[in-house]
Formats: C-alpha cells, structure tokens, sequence
C-alpha cells in the first residue's frame, strides 16, 4: 500500500529533470478490492509522471537563517550548453548550482559553464560554501562575543580561534 508523499501545489525538485515544479496533479493507481493505492504518481507538467523517489521536497529554512532573513540555498539550473549524455562525469548530469540569495528564484551566484565543466565537484563544494556562508558568519561571531564574555580562562588555542574568526568576519563586512 502506498500513501502520497507529497501534496498538491508543493514545490519539489525534480531529480532526473534537474528543476523545480509545483505538484499539479496527486495520481493514485487503485487495484480492486484495496482501501489504499497500491501506488502513487505525481504530476508535476513536464510531459510524464513521477514517483516519490524522483522528487525531493524543499527543505524549510532554518531557524537562525530566518531569525537573520538569510535563505541562501542551492537550486539546480538546467544546463544548456551540453546535453546530460554529454556530461556524465558532472554530480547532477544535464544540471549545474546556482545559489540563490534572496527570495526569489533568481539572482545570486553561478559559474560560466566552461569552469564548472573543468572541474564540477570544486564547483558544486564552492555553492554548498555559499549558501552555508550565512550560518558560518553567525557561528564565528558567535564564538567571538563567547570569548570576550568568558575572560581569560580559556585555552590558548580558543583563543587564537576566536581571533581568526574576528579577523574573518572584519574583511567579509569590510
């Protein structure tokens, strides 16, 4: 028996497509004689349906990314200039990251495609950096007010942290 994952206008990521879709269509498939659908489909209107392991859903945004109003986070753009065949070797074949910082889905960071074809993984670990770059500020400014509150009774190593962080966060905001 299988229950539906995913409702009706929710916004998931389409794997083998590579995209974003809203759900349009919830598809049960009955059998005769069960109380449940033996199976479910979803319609998201890009020609065919999909199974529940094929989408993801959008993650919710964390707690301290909305207490700061920073969403940044990882979509996946069609990749136009090379057919997913032609790019097997690439994490998400037929896709690229854009890192989106605001919100809307547009805007942000992307790479020329020519760089992202050298070398996909630097290109992939550079946007999961971007868009944890938010949360990474906080937890170093973090560490720093907790080193200046705490004193002098701190290992020598902490510290030398903490001004790391300081210097850190003094360039970003410049």
């Amino acid at each position: 028996m299988a229950k539906a994952q995913f409702h009706k206008n929710q916004r998931v990521y389409v794997k083998p497509v590579g995209t974003w879709a809203l759900i349009e269509h919830v598809v049960p498939h009955w059998a005769k004689g069960l109380d449940e659908p033996i199976r479910v489909h979803y319609d998201v209107g890009l020609g065919r349906e999909f199974t529940a392991e094929e989408l993801v859903s959008e993650e919710p945004m964390s707690d301290k990314a909305a207490a700061n109003g920073q969403n940044w986070r990882v979509v996946r753009a069609r990749n136009k200039w090379q057919a997913a065949e032609d790019c097997s070797r690439h994490p998400v074949p037929g896709t690229y990251p854009v890192v989106i910082t605001g919100k809307e889905d547009w805007g942000g960071w992307r790479v020329p495609g020519a760089e992202y074809d050298l070398d996909p993984a630097k290109v992939e670990e550079q946007a999961r950096l971007i868009a944890n770059a938010p949360q990474l500020a906080a937890f170093a400014g973090g560490l720093v007010d907790w080193v200046r509150k705490s004193g002098e009774d701190m290992p020598d190593a902490l510290a030398n942290l903490a001004h790391e962080a300081q210097d850190i966060l003094a360039n970003v905001k410049g």
